[in-house]
């Protein structure tokens, strides 16, 4: 007899396939689009390219925005720069709260994501940001983001992140457990601005109304480039290796998911393996 949890388990592998097959059939369908409507999708994605300043990079997007596609008349951008994920799918393990601080504080610790596109690597500081880097090193150790796909691609002028970390690629899921803000007065964060190589996490936080402080979880992102951010969300990490890595994916370029209302990369970015150790 088939126990519940695998009964849970089966449905959440046959729910990510079918993520993975309506991405992968939109992205087919970006590809051959008339670039004749690219400067209209500009004009919307100027609309739509302050949705992260208001708090939005986590959950659905406000923005229908569209990316321009005019790209897709130079096929080195439209090919997918990334290799085929390793074999397996997200555990989606889930927890009823935070887990027990076990990490040093006068330590810095290295994150490791394996990806499809190439490795990355991040220093974490444990001193700035215990409660994020307690959690990541929990949730790398229990193989939480293993198989797990980068789901937003944003590119505009003024923000430039690919945001990874979410089992479901929805931009909707998390592990069960939220941890407070942490290090938002951090003096790299000036001007309402995150330097490339930046790590943060990403919320639910709404500057308009409020809410959504200490709303995180396992999402967050990757500056590539400076990127014009309100001081909202932890910055916990730095990119030491892999910028290269970044860049690959974000001249791929990414198509909408009317879906989800995200962006996802025209790259199949798939974190194979995330580790995390003292450095």
């Amino acid at each position: 007899m088939v126990s519940s949890e695998q009964r849970r388990k089966q449905l959440a592998r046959e729910k990510f396939e079918r993520q993975r097959k309506r991405r992968e059939a939109a992205r087919r369908k970006a590809r051959i689009r008339n670039a004749a409507i690219a400067l209209g999708v500009i004009l919307v994605l100027v609309a739509g390219g302050a949705y992260a300043a208001g708090g939005g990079l986590n959950g659905d997007e406000k923005s229908d925005a569209k990316k321009d596609e005019a790209a897709d008349e130079q096929p080195s951008k439209a090919a997918d720069p990334c290799d085929k994920p390793a074999k397996g799918l997200p555990n989606g393990k889930r927890w009823k709260k935070e887990p027990s601080m076990r990490v040093d504080r006068s330590a810095s610790y290295r994150m490791d994501l394996d990806t499809t596109c190439g490795r990355i690597g991040i220093s974490m500081d444990a001193g700035k940001a215990p409660h994020t880097v307690n959690s990541f090193a929990f949730l790398a150790g229990q193989k939480f983001f293993d198989h797990t796909p980068c789901h937003r691609l944003a590119e505009d002028t003024k923000i430039h992140i690919l945001q990874c970390g979410d089992p479901q690629g929805t931009g909707q899921g998390g592990p069960g457990y939220t941890i407070p803000d942490e290090n938002l007065k951090d003096p790299r964060i000036r001007g309402e601005k995150y330097p490339a190589g930046t790590v943060a996490m990403a919320n639910q936080y709404d500057a308009k109304s409020g809410k959504g402080r200490d709303s995180g979880g396992s999402q967050f992102f990757l500056v590539f480039e400076d990127s014009e951010l309100p001081p909202d969300y932890t910055p916990f990490g730095k990119i030491t290796e892999g910028m290269g890595v970044l860049k690959k994916i974000a001249k791929a370029g990414s198509t909408p998911d009317p879906r989800t209302r995200n962006t996802p990369p025209n790259a199949t970015v798939m974190i194979d393996k995330a580790t995390v150790r003292k450095s």
